[in-house]
């Protein structure tokens, strides 16, 4: 949801149907993410149920420099950490948002469970719903689902605190570096982050690996191997969303799991 103008003070984003706690968690997500030595966010100047504004972000056309330095500063962001995997901002006991769909802001002690179980099946057995995952799609990643549970793919790292709808609209290249808007925070892995920006391209996006992989002490062996794993969530979203091949896509990626 792009931003009208606000003059100078900012942007604004409103809707007057918004779904309870809409905006109320966005402004939430910002204000948790701003930690210091970590990628800046967007300021929030003021939030109701129905409206967000944010401050100003003077953009720039982003530069390997700047891509180097993102990804170095999102090592930090992530290692400010969360109590537990699936945990809101702090002081929000609600569920949140991923664009327009609902997401669960529930605790768990191992990121397995909470992806197999608010993240993979609840947005697969939607999206079949939908038309978007067929049967044979469905038992794919009920199968992926099943391996996540059981603790096959966790690992040491303690639970990072993530924007969780990092793609590249809503990193905005500014300065020597990069500001965040419009997150669905909350304590997960770090990989997911790095995956929303490989799903959907960033540019120079090697750069922001290469400085994050150099700053982070927490990606476990074989990490890009495991990329596509964390892109099965939104591509499911998308598909409960849109439609189209989003479905297909994230089949095709389960099953390689």
């Amino acid at each position: 949801m792009p931003p009208s103008a606000a003059g100078d003070r900012g942007f604004t984003k409103r809707r007057a149907d918004a779904p309870p706690g809409f905006f109320e968690v966005e402004a939430a997500g910002l204000r948790w993410l701003d930690v210091p030595g970590g990628v800046p966010v967007a300021a929030v100047l003021s939030v109701d149920a129905n409206s967000i504004t944010i401050g100003r972000v003077e953009t720039v056309p982003p530069t390997p420099r700047a891509a180097a330095r993102f990804g170095a500063l999102l090592a930090a962001t992530h290692d400010a950490g969360a109590s537990a995997f699936g945990v809101g901002p702090d002081g929000w006991d609600r569920g949140g948002y991923i664009g327009d769909a609902p997401l669960s802001l529930r605790p768990e002690t191992t990121w397995g469970s909470f992806y197999a179980h608010q993240r993979v099946l609840p947005y697969a057995r939607a999206a079949v719903r939908k038309g978007s995952v067929d049967a044979a799609g469905l038992i794919v990643i009920e199968a992926v689902a099943e391996r996540l549970a059981s603790g096959v793919f966790d690992d040491e790292a303690p639970p990072a605190r993530i924007h969780g709808d990092l793609w590249s609209g809503n990193v905005l290249f500014s300065g020597d570096a990069a500001t965040l808007i419009d997150p669905a925070a909350h304590g997960g892995h770090r990989l997911t982050d790095l995956a929303m920006l490989a799903l959907f391209g960033l540019p120079y996006l090697e750069d922001v690996l290469a400085a994050y992989e150099d700053e982070s002490r927490q990606l476990p062996p074989g990490w890009r191997g495991l990329i596509g794993l964390h892109q099965v969530h939104p591509l499911l979203v998308h598909a409960v969303l849109f439609g189209g091949g989003y479905g297909d896509q994230a089949v095709r990626i389960a099953g390689r799991y």
